[in-house]
């Protein structure tokens, strides 16, 4: 049976909208860029990733905790954390069209037209240049000499007639009450959702009644104003994290980090993504975040190329420090066993579920030919399917209908069911392959004389007779066994 995998990001884009994964937010008035809905199946499937961390996290841990902190904090936590000073993008406006870009990724664009015509040694000149940008003059001036002196044009206007580059700062911005609008009032949309953590540090460990080692975890909303926000739910202005801080004695932060990469590397796996799309890639020494002693992307390759999907970092002490000097209350750990007093290094774990949902229907997506006919099929993990059983009477006949309603009825207290009895036999299961659904079972009139019926599997489409009182127990089977094809 050939198989053809997945080619093109816009292939899973109309798959989503067409099976009810993905919308683009508030189509009917035009859309809004960067921003998506999840519709009826993708929240199902939405749900399923998150149950999945969630139990990886808390449930098979007995020292990791959740918490679910607000989405507005108090603007000097912002402070703390760098976001208000340093939280930018160096951005570029075309005079012509009126548009903005990122003036690193303009150069970056550059250097891959200039590799593709062949012309290697100017592209290592200029990607040089780029790594170094900001030790000459100043990070700003040395984009806006690169974009001149190589006269890089606009991507849709092809002028050549920028302004200056400018620092823009990725948070939003709003105010916080009803009576005035001043700098007092300012509060932010959480760009991230760490440091929700961070700040309940000190109540989680007073009342949790923890001991380090231990870690926080926490799936929430983030808002980031990306100008240049692109590629489906790749990259978006609102998303979601699903993020655990683990924090740890100095000293011991090394082995906890190596222990986390090579933890978290497992769970993608575990999600039925196949291990050659998956790497890990080391931060370079020189490319690592002020903060941070070591850090690592697990990237997948996507159609779009090799792009991250979770951050693994070693975040020293400095977040805990940070809001020490800020809000002048202690975040130091007492040990009393040793009886020493010190402030926990942070290991983190950082995945984006939105991220992580492209991945998985990425992953997922097979086309095959069948008997001179193109299926279209997600060979998902069960566990994370949607729904995981399609009903279908063979037939609109009462007699059918009353069993498979009654199959229906006893399942769904189990598993999400679907019952569809609109279509021949073919269209229906042809529906459930693009949703992704593993198991579809069909009740004909032999199944009214000895009460059984047809499951047929999504993966391989194969077909067993199975009585009615085994069915969980197939189902419960199918899914504990299933292996990526």
């Amino acid at each position: 049976m050939p198989v053809t995998h997945l080619d093109s990001l816009e292939k899973i884009v109309s798959l989503s909208k067409s099976r009810g994964f993905i919308f683009q937010s508030s189509e009917i008035y035009g859309g809004l860029s960067a921003v998506y809905d999840y519709g009826p199946l993708g929240i199902e499937l939405k749900r399923n990733v998150q149950n999945a961390w969630w139990k990886a996290m808390t449930q098979v841990h007995d020292n990791i905790v959740g918490v679910d902190a607000a989405i507005f904090m108090h603007p000097r936590v912002w402070e703390a954390s760098g976001h208000v000073e340093g939280f930018n993008d160096p951005m570029i406006d075309d005079k012509q069209s009126k548009k903005r870009y990122r003036a690193d990724m303009l150069i970056e664009q550059h250097i891959l037209k200039l590799r593709e015509n062949g012309d290697a040694d100017k592209a290592d000149e200029l990607q040089n240049l780029l790594d170094t940008s900001g030790t000459r003059k100043g990070l700003c001036e040395d984009l806006y000499e690169i974009i001149m002196n190589e006269e890089i044009r606009a991507p849709e206007s092809g002028a050549f007639d920028w302004t200056e580059v400018r620092q823009f700062n990725l948070m939003f911005k709003t105010h916080y009450g009803a009576v005035t609008k001043d700098e007092d009032d300012v509060i932010y949309l959480r760009p991230e959702t760490a440091q929700g953590i961070f700040v309940n540090y000190k109540n989680v460990m007073d009342t949790a009644r923890v001991q380090i080692p231990f870690g926080i975890a926490q799936i929430g909303k983030a808002f980031r104003n990306e100008v240049v926000a692109r590629q489906f739910v790749f990259r978006m202005r609102e998303f979601e994290q699903m993020e655990m801080q683990y924090f740890v004695e100095p000293g011991t932060d090394g082995e906890e980090y190596d222990k986390w990469l090579e933890k978290r590397m497992e769970w993608h796996k575990d999600l039925g993504v196949r291990g050659e799309h998956l790497r890990a890639e080391p931060h370079p020494e020189d490319k690592l975040a002020h903060y941070a002693r070591a850090a690592a992307d697990i990237q997948y390759k996507y159609p779009i190329g090799w792009q991250e999907v979770e951050g693994i970092h070693n975040r020293t002490d400095y977040d805990l420090s940070r809001h020490h000097e800020y809000s002048g209350k202690k975040m130091e750990y007492y040990d009393q066993k040793e009886q020493k007093r010190y402030t926990p290094y942070v290991v983190e774990t950082s995945v984006g579920l939105d991220r992580t949902m492209l991945m998985i229907l990425c992953d997922a997506y097979r086309e095959e030919e069948v008997d001179g006919d193109t299926r279209t099929v997600l060979k998902m993990h069960p566990k994370l399917a949607p729904t995981k059983v399609g009903i279908f009477p063979l037939i609109k006949k009462p007699e059918l209908k009353e069993l498979a309603s009654k199959i229906e009825k006893e399942l769904k207290e189990e598993f999400t069911v679907l019952y569809d009895e609109s279509g021949s036999i073919g269209k229906r299961y042809r529906r459930q392959d693009e949703a992704g659904t593993p198991f579809c079972v069909t009740v004909d009139f032999d199944g009214l004389e000895d009460n059984t019926v047809t499951i047929r599997y999504r993966d391989d489409m194969k077909q067993d007779r199975v009585p009615v009182s085994r069915l969980s127990e197939v189902i419960r089977d199918g899914i504990k066994s299933w292996k990526v094809i």
